[in-house]
């Protein structure tokens, strides 16, 4: 099988098409028509802050590049792999389960959860087989763009490399569900191969790790001199962001998903 990739320049989509390519048919990012009938759909924004610089990229990105794709994939072959993210849950009972009723927040969250709807309602309509998946936080040392509004984590501990003080909001305790970027990359293409058509796979540890624990663990790991300091929320945060989020893995893990990189190992990873 050949995946039809839009949007392997990414994090997680450079890393998938680096691990897989034998698999992997890359698309232009300019270009819209798939080479095969397998499609896997990488192509989003990152983050919800958008809406500061430029209130219409989220749409244009989200909603309409995937538009103009769909508008190529009018066939009953077709399957549309279609990457989403946790973040469109919002705030829900833990851990968020792939049938819960979803309430996003922030133009980020809202797109893509509407992408998935759009999505759903064409391949309704035309017929078309999909999958979607909903990506937890992923890590991993190649990730050039993290910042504060994305990849928080990887972030902070390049600070601790530079002994840089660190900020935590709530003193640390937020929650997230955290997994390396090659087993995100392994699930995915699990999924892809033996996931259910027309249906939703979350794709995660399972677990909660909470942000500050990791961060004074990378700090040990370190020796860094930095100082890990409190911070209050920013009201936009607060707005936009869920505090505590990990997911309900039972249906990736009934495919047979095993995570084989633990939390310490993603975080010595990124220490290095």
């Amino acid at each position: 099988m050949k995946y039809s990739v839009f949007g392997g320049t990414g994090f997680v989509g450079g890393n998938f098409c680096r691990l897989f390519h034998d698999k992997v048919l890359i698309k232009n990012r300019e270009d819209r028509k798939p080479l095969t009938n397998n499609i896997l759909y990488f192509i989003s924004t990152i983050d919800n802050y958008n809406v500061f610089d430029n209130i219409t990229l989220d749409v244009e990105t989200n909603l309409k590049v995937l538009c103009e794709v769909l508008d190529n994939c009018r066939d009953e072959d077709i399957v549309f792999n279609f990457i989403s993210s946790w973040f469109v849950y919002g705030d829900v009972d833990l851990p968020a389960k792939e049938e819960y009723y979803c309430d996003p927040k922030g133009f980020y969250s809202i797109t893509k959860k509407c992408a998935e709807d759009l999505l759903i309602s064409f391949c309704n309509t035309y017929g078309v087989k999909y999958r979607i998946l909903r990506l937890c936080n992923v890590l991993g040392s190649n990730d050039e763009k993290s910042s504060a509004k994305k990849n928080a984590l990887t972030y902070m501990i390049n600070a601790l490399k530079k002994d840089e003080d660190v900020y935590l909001y709530d003193e640390g305790t937020p929650i997230r569900d955290i997994m390396h970027v090659k087993d995100v990359c392994n699930a995915i293409d699990l999924v892809c191969s033996m996931g259910k058509y027309n249906e939703i796979y979350n794709i995660g540890s399972g677990q909660p790790s909470v942000i500050g624990d990791i961060i004074r663990t990378a700090k040990e790991y370190l020796n860094s001199n930095s100082e890990i300091k409190s911070k209050l929320t920013p009201e936009f945060h607060q707005t936009v962001q869920t505090k505590d989020f990990w997911m309900d893995t039972t249906k990736l893990r009934e495919l047979g998903f095993t995570q084989k990189i633990t939390t310490n190992s993603i975080i010595q990873e990124l220490c290095q």
